[in-house]
């Protein structure tokens, strides 16, 4: 009898424990598929065909705006851990000055994975314990004869 009783509850608490480790997937940016990429031709293909099939840039390179980056990223994060990067793609689109497409370039990243460090900066200064911090102002208080009078330079009457 008590094991039917239980029998549910394990149950459930087994389905929450497998749910909480499925790996959960973000994308990001712009992941420009390939059948969107053969809509432009080189030569042919101008700003606004590229808008339309592509979408807007996640980038222009700063010192010339002939350059559009398109940059998407799918990231999955499984329970606690980092999120890992699963697929990214980075495509390059040049114009030239009359505003045609030049080139159209699928680049490979060589993505280098810098681990995140969780240490503390250590910084220059006094460690105040507990005590210092409650009994820091006893002391610091102005005289009981000095008052915002005599201090702002009127008379004491």
């Amino acid at each position: 009898m008590k094991m039917i009783k239980t029998a549910p509850v394990l149950l459930f608490c087994s389905v929450a424990l497998i749910g909480a480790c499925t790996p959960t997937q973000n994308n990001r940016g712009n992941m420009v598929e390939d059948f969107r990429m053969a809509e432009i031709t080189p030569g042919v293909s101008t700003r606004t065909n590229v808008l339309k099939s592509l979408g807007s840039p996640t980038t222009v390179a700063p010192f010339d705006d002939n350059v559009w980056y398109y940059l998407g990223q799918k990231m999955e994060k499984k329970g606690i851990f980092d999120p890992k990067v699963v697929d990214e793609k980075v495509v390059v689109v040049t114009f030239n000055d009359e505003g045609i497409v030049e080139t159209m370039q699928n680049i490979d990243s060589n993505r280098q994975d810098i681990p995140k460090v969780r240490d503390k900066t250590p910084t220059s200064g006094n460690e105040v314990t507990l005590m210092e911090q409650l009994l820091g102002n006893v002391g610091r208080f102005n005289k009981p004869d000095e008052g915002a009078v005599s201090t702002a330079g009127g008379t004491n009457n």
